[in-house]
């Protein structure tokens, strides 16, 4: 009946009843064994579902020039019945007066090499090189926003637990539902997008993210946190999001801290905190103004780290009213529920955070870095 249930609201759009926290089997417990998993080159194909879904592969792009950028790509099917593809541009200007360049276009005839690992459509293609450690990222989608990038990985790219997933279902035999997430920490990035405004040259570094929840967003996830915090030395970076009262607003957490050639620790361990909020004007969200991110796991050789990067985090980049910016097919997923009001506050603080990196038998290391983060709430 449970399994009837959810398939209703899957395809109805409305809210689940409540399984409770076991109704999740969370990655968090694969990572009690297994802290994390390196990523091969056959962990980075697509899966295209074809039942719900959204997957996304997502550039994160923090150039040496100060500016802020993002390219992304969002597979989605609706209850098997349509498929649709959008490729996302973001570019934030380091002057703080030109406006943010935000571009969103559905493409046409996609498709997948034939082993799943590069997705190319008209005007837009991303090609993962031969040896696994490097993407090219390119359209023309948009004339307002023309990319042109190499992302290369500088750090081993890893999956919290066995294979990065969490499965939502009472029955954990027959799930029907999952999150998944596989992350290159540390790259360098090269190239240029175009805009408007001028060519941005992006070289400096990034952050790759492979997501797929196989299930409607809002079923899976109630709020989310983001971090993206890159120094010269480190790379710190987090996905956590907490689930509707359905599955017990249980809190997942994957993440990890990287630098040039290794993992220093991943896994589930970690939290993200609001340490100050305020209530917005414009929505019922309580808008966070300070935030605290908290890292703790394990070297390779058993090594006990703690990390920490904490602060103002000043005035936002942007608020994203979804259901104003998002293609059609995100609403046609989350549309008519009661409650579902999704938001995403963006910010990267003009006053520079730092990470405070604790390593068992080593010096405690403080390096000054760019956070860019974000708080998301949905229902």
């Amino acid at each position: 009946m449970n399994w009837i249930k959810q398939q209703v609201a899957n395809v109805a759009g409305t809210q689940e009843p409540i399984y409770g926290p076991t109704a999740i089997q969370s990655v968090a417990q694969q990572a009690e064994v297994t802290p994390y998993t390196v990523l091969q080159k056959e962990d980075l194909k697509w899966a295209a579902m074809e039942s719900t879904c959204v997957e996304t592969q997502t550039f994160y792009l923090l150039a040496d020039s100060g500016h802020l950028g993002m390219a992304q790509v969002i597979y989605s099917n609706i209850a098997g019945i349509h498929t649709t593809c959008q490729f996302n541009t973001k570019v934030f200007f380091p002057d703080g007066k030109t406006p943010n360049i935000w571009s969103s276009d559905e493409v046409d005839s996609h498709g997948f090499d034939k082993d799943k690992l590069s997705f190319y459509a008209d005007g837009c293609a991303i090609t993962l090189n031969g040896d696994g450690t490097s993407y090219t990222v390119k359209s023309a989608t948009n004339e307002a926003s023309i990319v042109n990038l190499t992302v290369t990985r500088t750090a081993p790219g890893f999956q919290a637990g066995k294979d990065g997933k969490s499965h939502f279902g009472t029955d954990p035999a027959h799930p029907w539902g999952s999150m998944r997430h596989a992350f290159w920490p540390r790259c360098q990035v090269q190239g240029s997008i175009i805009t408007q405004a001028g060519e941005v040259d992006f070289t400096g570094r990034g952050f790759f993210s492979h997501a797929l929840q196989g299930m409607k967003p809002h079923h899976a996830a109630a709020k989310w946190n983001f971090a993206n915090f890159q120094s010269p030395t480190y790379s710190a970076i987090m996905m956590e999001y907490t689930t509707p009262p359905s599955y017990g607003s249980t809190v997942v957490n994957v993440g990890g801290i990287a630098r040039d050639g290794e993992i220093i620790m991943a896994g589930s361990g970690n939290k993200a905190e609001h340490t100050e909020i305020h209530p917005d004007p414009e929505n019922p969200w309580p808008e966070p103004s300070a935030a605290k991110f908290i890292w703790k796991g394990k070297t390779k050789e058993g090594k006990e780290v703690n990390a920490e990067v904490s602060g103002q985090l000043g005035k936002r980049l942007d608020m994203i009213d979804v259901m104003a910016k998002v293609p059609g097919f995100i609403k046609a997923l989350v549309g008519g529920v009661v409650g579902t009001k999704p938001y995403i506050y963006q910010y990267s603080p003009q006053q520079r955070l730092s990470l405070r990196i604790s390593i068992a038998g080593e010096e405690d290391k403080v390096e000054e870095g760019v956070l860019f983060s974000e708080a998301t709430f949905i229902s």
